[in-house]
C-alpha cells in the first residue's frame, strides 16, 4: 500500500468557509468552543487538500465543497466526492494547531497520528504501555525518554484508528515494536533525534498477541508522527498542499 501525508497549520486555513459543503458549513455552526471548530476546520481543509491531490482534482473553493469528510458508524472520517464514496481510505489527527491527514488509495486499514514529545509520568506508562515497552523507556537514557514514549503511544494511537476502536481498547492490547534483529538500545536508539521531515522509520504493532499492522514513524522538532496500515504501507510521501491564495490544482 501507498500512503500519502499532508500536514497543515492554523495560518495555512483560508479566512472564509466557501469551501465547505453545505452540509459541513451547517455542521461548523453547531460547534460551540473555540478551539473544537478551529481543529474541525482545519482537520477537515487538510482531508480535502489531500484528497483532491491525491484524486487529482480540482482545489478552488467550489470543487472543494464537492469533498466531504464524513464520519462512518464507527466515527471513523471516511472521504466522498459529489455525495459518492471515494476509492480511498483516509486518517486524520490534529495536535498543538497542526493537522495531518495520511490517505491511500483503495481499501484496507490505516491510521496516523501526530504527538508532542512532552513529559509522562510513571503511573501514565503503568496505565498505558506494556511492560516491555516501560522496559524500553526506562532502560533509555533520560533526556531521551519522552521522545521514545511519544512514538510508542503515537503508534497505539494511530493503530486504535486503523482498528476504527479509539480509545475504547485497552492500549496494552497493542504492542509497539521497532527492528525485531535490534538488541533493546538500538531500538530505543531509533527513535533518537533524526535530520529532515523526510526520513521515516519502521515500526510494526501487534493487536491481542496476533494481528500485525506495520507502519512508519517520523520526528522533527518536538512532533512525532505515526502512521500504520493493512496491508504493510511504503514508506508515506509528502503531498504539497495547494496555498489557500491560490486555489488552483498544484
Amino acid at each position: 500500500m501507498q500512503a500519502h501525508w499532508l500536514e497543515q497549520a492554523e495560518a495555512d486555513l483560508p479566512a472564509h468557509d466557501d469551501w465547505l459543503s453545505p452540509d459541513e458549513a451547517v455542521l461548523l455552526s453547531r460547534l460551540r468552543f473555540a478551539k473544537r471548530r478551529a481543529d474541525w476546520r482545519l482537520g477537515r481543509w487538510v482531508a480535502k487538500q489531500a484528497g483532491a491531490a491525491c484524486l487529482n482534482l480540482p482545489r478552488d473553493p467550489h470543487a472543494l465543497q464537492d469533498i466531504e469528510v464524513r464520519p462512518a458508524r464507527s466515527g471513523a472520517p471516511e472521504l466522498f466526492v459529489a455525495s459518492r464514496p471515494a476509492a480511498a481510505t483516509i486518517s486524520i489527527s490534529h495536535r498543538a494547531g497542526i493537522a495531518a491527514c495520511s490517505i491511500a488509495m483503495g481499501g484496507g486499514s490505516l491510521g496516523c497520528d501526530l504527538e508532542l514529545i512532552e513529559p509522562r509520568s510513571g503511573s501514565f506508562l503503568a496505565d498505558y504501555f506494556t511492560s516491555e515497552e516501560q522496559e524500553l523507556i526506562w532502560r533509555e537514557p533520560e533526556e531521551h525518554r519522552a521522545r521514545l514514549a511519544a512514538v510508542l503511544w503515537s503508534a497505539k494511537e494511530s493503530t486504535l484508528k486503523a482498528l476504527r476502536e479509539g480509545l475504547r481498547l485497552d492500549t496494552r492490547c497493542l504492542a509497539v515494536a521497532f527492528d525485531t534483529e535490534a538488541t533493546h538500545e538500538e531500538a530505543a536508539a531509533a527513535t533518537r533525534p533524526c535530520s529532515g521531515l523526510n526520513r521515516w522509520q519502521p515500526l510494526r504493532v501487534c493487536y491481542a498477541g496476533s494481528k500485525i499492522f506495520h507502519g512508519w514513524w517520523s520526528s522533527t522538532g518536538e512532533l512525532v508522527r505515526t502512521l500504520v496500515s493493512d496491508p504493510a504501507p511504503l514508506p508515506p510521501l509528502f503531498l504539497r498542499a495547494c496555498p489557500a491564495s491560490e486555489g488552483a490544482p498544484a
